[in-house]
C-alpha cells in the first residue's frame, strides 16, 4: 500500500489546479463525463488514470464519475509509491493495483476501467475460453500491435486475454500482470461478467483504443447472435458471370 507525502496543502491543491484543459485533473473529469454517456462507468463504477511525468492521476473511488471535479483527484508519485495527493475523506481507487500493472509492464501514459456491457457480453459469448478473438473487421486497425509497432491489420486476429473475476477488485492484479506477461502483444485485458481494462501510450490513445474495443466487443456479440464466428474467414463470394 502506498505512503502518504507530507506535502503542504497549498502544494497539493497546486498539483490538481490548472486552467490548462490537457491538465491531467481536468481531462479525468472531462472523459469521465463523456464515458457516463456510453455507458462505461455507471454507478461509481470504472476509472481512468493518466500518467504526467513520475505523477500518476487517478480517479477516486465511491464518487459518482459524471460529477467528479479536480479536487477529488488522487495523485501517486509512480517512482516513490507515495501519495502526493490524498484527498480526504475520499477513498483512492479499487483499480489503482490494476492501472500500476499497465505502467510497470508497458509504460502506458493512461489506462482505462470500464463497465461496458458489451465487454461483458464479450466475456461470456467466450465461456470456457481465456481469449476474445475477433478477424477481418475495420476497426482492428485503431488497435496497436507493440510485436510490430505498427498497428493491427484488417485481416489480422486480434486476440485480448481474459481473466475470471474476482470478489475486491484488487485481487485483480496478479492475474492481469500474468495476462499482460503471456500476451505481449494486447493492449486490453477483459474480465468476465466485470469489464475491460484498456491502456495506450497517450491519454487519446486509450481512448480511441477503447472506444475500437468497445465496437468490436459488441460487433462479436451481434455476430454471435446471428451463428457468425467473429474470428472466421471472409466467406467467398459467388461468381455470377
Amino acid at each position: 500500500m502506498a505512503s502518504i507525502s507530507p506535502l503542504s496543502v497549498d502544494e497539493q491543491i497546486a498539483l490538481v489546479t490548472s486552467d490548462d484543459p490537457h491538465h491531467p485533473a481536468n481531462l479525468i473529469c472531462e472523459l469521465c463525463r463523456n464515458f457516463y454517456t456510453l455507458g462505461w462507468v455507471t454507478g461509481t463504477g470504472g476509472g481512468i488514470s493518466i500518467r504526467q511525468d513520475d505523477n500518476i492521476y487517478i480517479a477516486p473511488s465511491g464518487v459518482q464519475k459524471e460529477r467528479l471535479h479536480p479536487s477529488h483527484m488522487f495523485v501517486l508519485s509512480h517512482s516513490a509509491n507515495t501519495y502526493l495527493r490524498h484527498p480526504t475523506p475520499l477513498k483512492p481507487s479499487a483499480c489503482t493495483p490494476l492501472f500500476l500493472a499497465a505502467y510497470n509492464a508497458r509504460g502506458a501514459g493512461a489506462c482505462i476501467h470500464t463497465h461496458s456491457h458489451w465487454a461483458v457480453l464479450a466475456t461470456l459469448i467466450n465461456r470456457g475460453k481465456k481469449t476474445f478473438r475477433i478477424a477481418n473487421a475495420e476497426m482492428i486497425k485503431g488497435i496497436p500491435s507493440p510485436a510490430t509497432g505498427g498497428y493491427h491489420g484488417y485481416h489480422d486476429t486480434l486476440e485480448i486475454p481474459i481473466i475470471e473475476n474476482t470478489a475486491k477488485e484488487e485481487d485483480l492484479r496478479e492475474s492481469l500482470e500474468k495476462a499482460i506477461e503471456e500476451y505481449p502483444n494486447t493492449s486490453a485485458v477483459l474480465v468476465r461478467r466485470h469489464g475491460v481494462y484498456v491502456w495506450g501510450d497517450t491519454v487519446w490513445k486509450a481512448k480511441t483504443q477503447a472506444e475500437c474495443y468497445d465496437y468490436l466487443f459488441q460487433l462479436a456479440v451481434e455476430m454471435a447472435k446471428l451463428g457468425l464466428d467473429p474470428a472466421g474467414p471472409i466467406d467467398p463470394v459467388e461468381d455470377e458471370s
